[in-house]
């Protein structure tokens, strides 16, 4: 879990000090975004960089990681953060596919889904 969570971090520490290489880094080539506003491929996700940081803090809870063999994993959580253009909180639940690679692990897939109206452990 750790390891996995780490990685994770890596992309939303990328979001916040807006280092469009550091999550180029962390996504697969073929990466898939499912988001409220619809589907994002590596360089969508990566291109919202453009213009610096997107996120100015976050909190990860409620994590739940699932095995499928020895080289995917899935991390589910809840997460709670502030873009940069914002002072209102959001919140939503992240489940994001990593895959085993020779020197770590590279993000697959993510899929937000906003927490508003429901109720959060």
């Amino acid at each position: 879990m750790r390891e996995i969570l780490a990685c994770e971090r890596h992309v939303w520490d990328a979001l916040v000090a807006g280092d469009a290489t550091a999550d180029d880094a962390a996504l697969h080539d073929g990466f898939l975004g499912v988001y409220p506003d619809g589907f994002s491929d590596k360089a969508g996700h990566v291109a919202q960089l453009a213009d610096g940081p997107k996120v100015r803090s976050y909190e990860l809870t409620d994590l739940r990681l699932m095995r499928f063999g020895d080289e995917h994993v899935l991390l589910a959580y809840h997460a709670r953060f502030t873009r940069t253009l914002s002072h209102e909180r959001e919140e939503m639940f992240v489940s994001s596919v990593w895959r085993r690679v020779p020197d770590g692990w590279i993000n697959l897939f993510s899929q937000d889904t906003p927490a508003t109206g429901m109720q959060v452990p």
